[in-house]
């Protein structure tokens, strides 16, 4: 058996987050639309989907805006209107919509830090203030850690799949 490599600070952080992603993929593997726009946890409104789109704006906000300093619109609606997950309806293209909106995301943060070694690299975080690249990846860590319990939970009480 071989070892893994060991990683520098910026493949590490970049390969933590690629497997929380991947994570979040599992959690959502076959089920219906109807299904991952089930509100599984009264009163909550959230939902598998709803977390989907959350993580795409998520991901638009901390490396478009944040990193990059572009001023994109918003995915599902004004920030704090809660738009990801109120306005979620179990049809296929507002599953393939989501999706897609995700993936182009997560490839936009991936090429954004595979184009940046420094770490400790300063950026004007809008409403955020300073803030290093660290403290953003970091924090895109901890964002994905704290919804995979969620998704955990959603998925259980969906069809009783618990793990990944």
């Amino acid at each position: 058996m071989s070892e893994k490599p060991l990683l520098g600070e910026r493949d590490n952080y970049a390969d933590y987050l690629d497997s929380r992603r991947e994570a979040f993929e599992k959690k959502c593997e076959g089920l219906t639309p109807e299904q991952l726009a089930l509100r599984s946890v009264p009163p909550s409104s959230m939902s598998l989907l709803g977390l989907l789109r959350h993580l795409a704006e998520v991901e638009r906000g901390w490396w478009r805006r944040a990193l990059a300093g572009e001023s994109p619109e918003r995915l599902w609606g004004p920030r704090g209107a809660d738009a990801d997950f109120n306005d979620v309806v179990g049809e296929q293209s507002a599953v393939d919509e989501a999706w897609a909106a995700w993936r182009v995301e997560v490839a936009y943060g991936q090429e954004w830090l595979a184009a940046h070694d420094d770490m400790g690299a300063v950026v004007d975080g809008h409403h955020h203030g300073q803030l290093n690249v660290r403290d953003v990846v970091v924090h895109l860590i901890e964002e994905y850690a704290q919804h995979l319990g969620h998704a955990d939970l959603l998925r259980e009480c969906i069809d009783g799949r618990t793990g990944q």
